[in-house]
């Protein structure tokens, strides 16, 4: 794709009297297409780019975007941004922004498979297969089903007052499939997905199309004659899934600064203990799996590179994430987690690729050790509030009695404070089993984005219950 002029960019931030100016550059195509019982009811492919420019005038931000990226079109957003940041009243002032290490030059993750040299037609007939796939279940017993594959590839250039001149590309791929199992008036419903941050090669990887489709009719048909637990305090151990579900909603949002800055209950506890020793959980802008998280970014919005946090170290709460406004605040680096939808978003503290570090059990260990309690399988979407309280879903819950696996059960959830079933983790497995098991799914904090989260298997204690 063209891309705007890079060295108009800067004529712009060199044109502005604000003490802070900053113009993001963002062109995206996405390619969709959505198959549903053999019919493909969506193939669209879409375009959209334009500029972002966000200034600092007198301790207030003020911000203007614009899809004409001419000189004269970007000084008119220029001037719209000024106009904003002194039409901004109240007492609330940015007090600064702290030093960041900014990124320079090109700036593009490993691809294998380039999505552009891919036709329409080609991932037309990958969702159609998928989908017929997952709907011929030898069981007979798959009454409907449904396919997405998505793709968006990213180019942008950031360009700052404090020095940043990044280019940036991106692509990441994902398909999702979906299939609907019944019998008499019952309906169980079970998806299986995978999105990276790469090509379509690394899509692909470790199973195909066809194979991600049966493993969803696979589970519906399998859970279609399931029962739902009772509702119980005991011991579970969680999935990579159900690790980065935790990780992300129960315990990422509570740490994002801005989020602590309203009143999180994370407010008050940094050097404190707050987990088990075994637990260390990260949020990084890399990803040290290949294909690559799909959360995977190499610098923020604000032009900062994107570096790997600790945000409990053994159990110790080590750090929040951080924008550069924040990170003044408190007196930190920038965190490189200042991210925008697209080019008319504002850049909000975002996570990116947040986990679980491994441990040194072996799943078998774990299991054996359990007298009475379930494995949970299959994230579903849940919610976490400010004070700590969590609900979240599961696809899947296995009775494990006398340290072994039993009958499955079906639409499973499982709740908790956070700090106290993180404080109640006795064990974590090894990195054979670690994987990252979120990626298809979008955070939802005021603008959708892309993040990816897991761990290797945890074992802790919370209240699991059935779900209607």
């Amino acid at each position: 794709m063209r891309l705007a002029d890079a060295d108009t960019l800067s004529a712009v931030v060199d044109a502005s009297p604000a003490e802070y100016t900053e113009v993001r550059y963002h062109a995206r195509v996405l390619n969709e297409v959505r198959v549903v019982n053999g019919r493909v009811e969506r193939a669209r492919s879409v375009t959209k780019s334009g500029a972002g420019i966000r200034v600092l005038m007198d301790g207030r931000w003020g911000f203007s975007s614009t899809g004409v990226t001419s000189r004269g079109a970007l000084l008119k957003a220029l001037d719209e941004a000024l106009r904003c940041a002194r039409a901004r009243g109240g007492d609330r002032r940015v007090k600064g922004l702290a030093e960041a290490r900014v990124a320079r030059g090109l700036f593009m993750p490993e691809v294998n498979g380039r999505l552009e040299d891919h036709s329409i037609e080609e991932k037309v007939r990958v969702a159609i297969e998928a989908e017929r796939e997952a709907r011929a279940h030898p069981s007979g017993e798959v009454r409907s089903a449904s396919s997405l594959y998505r793709e968006t590839m990213d180019a942008k250039i950031i360009v700052n007052s404090d020095g940043a001149s990044a280019e940036l590309h991106d692509s990441k791929p994902e398909i999702v499939v979906s299939a609907i199992a019944g019998k008499g008036s019952r309906r169980i419903s079970a998806s299986e997905g995978s999105c990276v941050t790469g090509g379509w090669d690394d899509l692909f990887r470790d199973r195909d199309h066809t194979a991600i489709a049966r493993e969803a009719s696979d589970k519906a048909v399998r859970l279609l004659g399931a029962g739902q637990p009772k509702g119980e305090r005991t011991t579970v151990i969680l999935d990579p899934a159900m690790v980065g579900l935790l990780s992300h909603e129960a315990i990422g949002h509570l740490v994002e600064a801005d989020f602590v800055l309203s009143g999180s209950i994370a407010r008050d506890l940094l050097g404190k203990e707050v987990a088990s020793e075994l637990v260390t959980l990260v949020d990084s802008g890399a990803s040290n799996i290949v294909p690559y998280a799909a959360g995977t970014i190499l610098v923020d919005d604000e032009g900062v590179m994107a570096r790997t946090v600790r945000i409990i170290d053994r159990g110790i709460l080590n750090s929040y994430l951080h924008d550069r406004e924040s990170a003044y605040i408190f007196g930190v680096e920038p965190t490189g987690n200042a991210r925008a939808f697209e080019y008319d978003d504002e850049p909000l503290i975002r996570m990116r690729n947040t986990y679980i570090e491994p441990g040194d059990y072996s799943l078998d260990e774990m299991v054996k050790e359990v007298g009475h309690g379930y494995m949970l399988k299959g994230a579903r979407n849940g919610q976490a509030d400010a004070n700590g309280e969590f609900m979240f879903g599961a696809e899947e819950a296995y009775l494990i009695e006398h340290g072994e696996v039993r009958q499955v059960f079906r639409s499973v959830s499982i709740s908790g404070i956070t700090m106290d079933v993180l404080k109640s983790i006795d064990a974590v497995s090894s990195s054979r089993d670690f994987r990252y098991d979120i990626g298809t799914g979008y955070c939802g904090k005021y603008q959708p984005m892309k993040v990816d989260g897991g761990g290797s298997y945890v074992r802790c204690t919370a209240i699991v219950g059935g779900v209607q």
